[in-house]
């Protein structure tokens, strides 16, 4: 019997780092969604409940902590993994967004592809 694809919900605003993030994830098997900015990726992440968000914090329309605190008033929002993929490290709020079982931060800086997709299926298992 085939596997079913885990479907990725890519919050990004930068165009470059969505786009190799999709096509890395693709060649893994994920069902890939995207969306450039905040509020259309809660609307997006709301209306197809993906398996996994990978989620960066300065957006445009809506930020990534706002994105958050918005998915944890659903009650499928609130079950969903995030991984926080940013450059940002000295947002306070960012603190209490990874006190979440559900939600791990990596700093793009400190993570190569392969490291982000090695998180990624460990985050899926």
């Amino acid at each position: 019997m085939k596997k079913k694809s885990n479907k990725i919900l890519i919050i990004e605003n930068e165009p470059a780092t969505r786009r190799v993030l999709s096509d890395k994830l693709k060649l893994e098997n994920f069902i890939i969604s995207e969306a450039a900015n905040g509020l259309d990726g809660l609307e997006k992440a709301l209306s197809e409940h993906p398996d996994l968000i990978i989620l960066d914090l300065f957006m445009p329309k809506m930020n990534g902590i706002q994105v958050l605190k918005n998915l944890h008033e659903d009650s499928w929002g609130k079950l969903v993994p995030v991984i926080i993929l940013t450059n940002q490290n000295d947002d306070p709020h960012i603190l209490d967004a990874i006190k979440d079982k559900n939600c791990d931060y990596l700093l793009k800086t400190n993570h190569n592809l392969a490291s982000i997709i090695q998180k990624i299926k460990s985050k899926l298992k």
